[in-house]
């Protein structure tokens, strides 16, 4: 039992200090801006107040992790090949009202959970999302985004809320981009990147990789392309076969392992932000699902242990966030989480579906 424990706070204070180093890089990146750089040395600040927070509930017994995933809708504007999200949710369920989602991230916040990534489906397809998140300017919202909603009067408002980061989801160039997402998309999303860019506003790319535009998105030409662009957050998302025709998309082995070093490399070379998910979990003892690094509230809101395993045995519909962290599912699977070591296609949680969806039976 002494064991756990000390691993568990091994690995939060490892988790955490990649989040202050994070956000120091940003502060350093954003120097020459005075208004951001004032701003990321207020959430630094944040976020440390953020990680004696969950501490203290650690202490009680709640294991809160420092990141939150919320996939708020499964509307989108895109029909993209090989869409996880469309592929996981097939059955029609009530999604969230936003009245919920507010008072979920009021309960994060309590708990110290400062950084919640916003996923879909198309979360602008939420027209009041951002009434919400201007409520929290204590929290980092990555808004993980197709970009084509990205109007005018959005921008506006995301101007106003620095803690809102915008991130544009790519498949590389025009041909891959295109091919997956639809004619046209590449073209309108250099256009909302201008948009961004001649805004002055922090942005990021989020970049899935597979084995055929591997060469592409993590080649030295194409980063330097989007940083001129004015992009300075880059998401390297390893694909994920949800569908079994699609396995030949799966990196190599040596792909994986490239891209797993490559955001360390790039941050060295280059004025961005660089991270990978699920990146290198080996420091952190394994995966960081199910609340050891982070955990998934689907559209439902249904907690699960991540985005690609969409397994549970609570909905927050039902429950507070801070009883729903006591889950049994997922403690289970964190006391288990050195069995998640096969790893074909960028979730080792996909890759045991079978054993993790007996968990949540149990």
């Amino acid at each position: 039992m002494k064991k756990n424990v000390s691993q568990s706070l091994t690995t939060s204070s490892l988790f955490n200090q990649m989040i202050f180093t994070l956000f120091s890089d940003a502060l350093r990146i954003a120097v020459k801006q005075p208004s951001q750089a004032v701003f990321f040395l207020r959430t630094l600040k944040e976020q440390r107040k953020a990680a004696k927070v969950r501490e203290h509930w650690s202490s009680k017994g709640i294991e809160v992790p420092p990141l939150m995933i919320m996939s708020i809708t499964r509307q989108c504007n895109l029909r993209c090949k090989g869409c996880y999200a469309m592929a996981h949710w097939s059955e029609p369920e009530v999604e969230l009202d936003m009245d919920r989602v507010e008072k979920i991230l009021s309960e994060a916040s309590e708990l110290g959970i400062r950084l919640v990534m916003i996923a879909g489906g198309e979360p602008l397809v939420r027209k009041d999302l951002l009434e919400v998140t201007g409520r929290f300017p204590g929290t980092i919202f990555p808004v993980f985004t197709n970009g084509l909603l990205l109007e005018e009067h959005t921008l506006k408002t995301l101007k106003k809320q620095k803690h809102v980061i915008p991130v544009l989801s790519l498949e590389g160039r025009d041909q891959h981009t295109d091919d997956r997402r639809g004619q046209g998309v590449y073209d309108a999303l250099r256009e909302k990147m201008d948009r961004l860019k001649q805004n002055h506003m922090f942005f990021g790319i989020s970049l899935t990789v597979t084995r055929a535009n591997y060469s592409t998105v993590t080649g030295e030409t194409f980063t330097k392309e989007l940083l001129v662009m004015g992009c300075r957050l880059f998401f390297y998302v390893e694909y994920v076969p949800i569908k079994e025709e699609t396995r030949d998309l799966i990196l190599s082995d040596e792909q994986r392992e490239a891209l797993q070093q490559l955001p360390t490399l790039n941050q060295d070379r280059f004025p961005a932000l660089f991270i990978g998910f699920p990146g290198d979990e080996s420091p952190y003892g394994g995966c960081l699902a199910a609340g050891r690094g982070f955990v998934h509230v689907s559209p439902s809101g249904n907690l699960e242990p991540c985005p690609f395993a969409p397994f549970s045995d609570t909905n927050l519909k039902e429950t507070s966030l801070k009883e729903a962290l006591k889950s049994n599912f997922l403690k289970r699977i964190r006391e288990n989480h050195h069995k998640l070591t096969e790893n074909q296609g960028g979730c080792a949680l996909w890759s045991n579906r079978d054993w993790v969806k007996g968990l949540s039976a149990n």
